[in-house]
């Protein structure tokens, strides 16, 4: 019974919490939610391959999140934890795995 009335309470308190405003969204620019910029992954370089994976990864949560002030608010938070960044950088290596076979590994 006393678990059921601080439940009951807690919600009361949870129903009866101002509701924050909503935050306006910034749009990015259109250019940044292309998701396949020139729509190929043909790359002349392994270079170009690499910056091509980097882009794709970008532009995939651009579209996720495209609100340019909800993304530069979270920027802080994953950028100075090693996890997360681990977890682009393999994004980022799936990405470029796909674009070097596209390209037959840029074999001659």
């Amino acid at each position: 019974m006393k678990k059921m009335i601080a439940l009951l309470g807690l919600s009361m308190l949870c129903l009866a919490a101002p509701k924050m405003p909503e935050e306006k969204c910034t749009p990015l620019p259109k250019e940044a939610l292309v998701l396949v910029p020139g729509n190929s992954l043909i790359t002349a370089t392994p270079e170009e391959g690499r910056k091509l994976a980097i882009t794709l990864a970008q532009h995939t949560i651009h579209n996720i999140q495209p609100c340019l002030n909800k993304l530069k608010r979270g920027r802080g938070k994953y950028s100075n934890n090693p996890a997360d960044l681990i977890q682009a950088a393999q994004v980022i290596a799936a990405e470029f795995a796909t674009i070097a076979a596209a390209n037959n590994y840029w074999k001659k």
